[in-house]
């Protein structure tokens, strides 16, 4: 299940001279038994994804990624990580500044 709030910070950035807009979010990912390794693996290759890395407490994986616009995001980004195997549940964290 994917719980996405009701609004991705748009971030405005400057790189040479050129500005550009993405969004950026955390995603928190529950695997099931023994996955966390290979889900890591498998939505770090995802384009977008910043980083993937197991961790302990409540969330098996924690990734950051990024695209250019919220569209983008949803359709690039996390319908790709919802069909990775393995996941049980995600909660995707806005940045927010």
């Amino acid at each position: 299940m994917e719980y996405l709030c009701a609004y991705l910070q748009v971030r405005i950035s400057k790189k040479k001279g050129v500005t550009t807009m993405g969004v950026q979010a955390y995603i928190l990912i529950q695997t099931e038994v023994g996955k966390a390794s290979s889900v890591a693996k498998s939505v770090s290759a995802i384009a977008g994804v910043t980083l993937a890395e197991g961790v302990t407490g409540p969330y098996d994986v924690i990734m950051r990624a990024e695209a250019p616009s919220m569209e983008d995001f949803g359709r690039l980004i996390l319908s790709k990580v919802q069909a990775v195997p393995g996941i049980t549940r995600t909660l995707t964290c806005p940045v927010t500044y």
